[in-house]
């Protein structure tokens, strides 16, 4: 990775914060640290950080409640770290916008290269877009006018935007990583927005749990890696958040079908 930015370190225990801080700064990152929730929101804030490595166990808050003050304002790359083994931890954390979760003890080289490969893949401007779209009133370029076509001098057509994969009302810009629906900008995690580029690029053909899995966390899972139930839980969790959130009729999906015992594919477009 060149130049890859600002690190934030959030973790109380000093011997893990300096593990971390010296992981991060072997990779390349200008690295900052803090031992509490409340002053790790105010360095991501002030040093406008890349990534985030946050401790749920902090002694002031929790920390899901920090990651969802970093949503806030903040699209930095997060990743959670715990020594918690439940389930719905896991879960919480992806809910709540973390983009990957790391169990402690973990290896250096699992943490850099889950780092590495979360900034493989770009980070949008779609989630800030969108909060600069709820203070002002505007759509983001990229929005709802993303794919339009574009008009030469004479006034006639001079092309596609092939960067936007429309259906059934949905448009998604991969290039500006932003979506909307009926012309209503839809705000999406990272995760989110990854399982649904996925599906719409598929077209119609089923994409396993595992498939989904690599989909959402990138190039640390390639295709021999091993996925856990916990990691397919978590893409099934996404699944339904994304249904929610494209207002999807359970009993008449227009986008994400349930192939019973396998995955999810897209539902055929609608003739109108």
């Amino acid at each position: 990775m060149s130049e890859p930015g600002v690190a934030v370190v959030i973790e109380d225990d000093e011997d893990v914060r300096n593990l971390v801080d010296a992981i991060l700064k072997e990779a390349g990152f200008v690295v900052h640290s803090a031992a509490t929730g409340r002053e790790g929101v105010e360095v991501v804030r002030d040093h406008h950080a890349t990534v985030v490595t946050l401790d749920v166990g902090l002694p002031d808050m929790d920390g899901h409640e920090v990651l969802r003050r970093i949503r806030q304002f903040s699209d930095a790359y997060v990743v959670m770290l715990t020594a918690r083994r439940d389930e719905p931890d896991t879960l919480t954390a992806f809910l709540t916008g973390a983009d990957d979760y790391v169990k402690k003890p973990f290896l250096p080289r699992e943490l850099r290269a889950r780092v590495t490969a979360m900034m493989r893949r770009p980070r949008a401007d779609g989630r800030l877009a969108l909060l600069e779209e709820d203070r002002s009133g505007s759509v983001p370029d990229g929005g709802a006018n993303a794919g339009a076509v574009s008009r030469g001098a004479d006034g006639g057509a001079a092309g596609v935007d092939h960067a936007v994969i429309r259906h059934n009302g949905l448009a998604l810009n991969h290039k500006s990583r932003t979506v909307t629906l009926q012309g209503s900008a839809v705000t999406l995690t990272r995760s989110e927005f990854d399982l649904l580029l996925d599906l719409l690029r598929a077209n119609g053909e089923v994409r396993t749990r595992a498939d989904l899995v690599r989909a959402a966390r990138g190039e640390y899972y390639d295709d021999d890696a091993y996925i856990s139930d916990a990691d397919e839980r978590a893409v099934e969790t996404h699944i339904g958040n994304l249904r929610r959130k494209l207002r999807e009729d359970p009993q008449s999906p227009r986008f994400l079908q349930t192939v019973r015992g396998v995955g999810y594919r897209l539902t055929p477009k609608s003739s109108d």
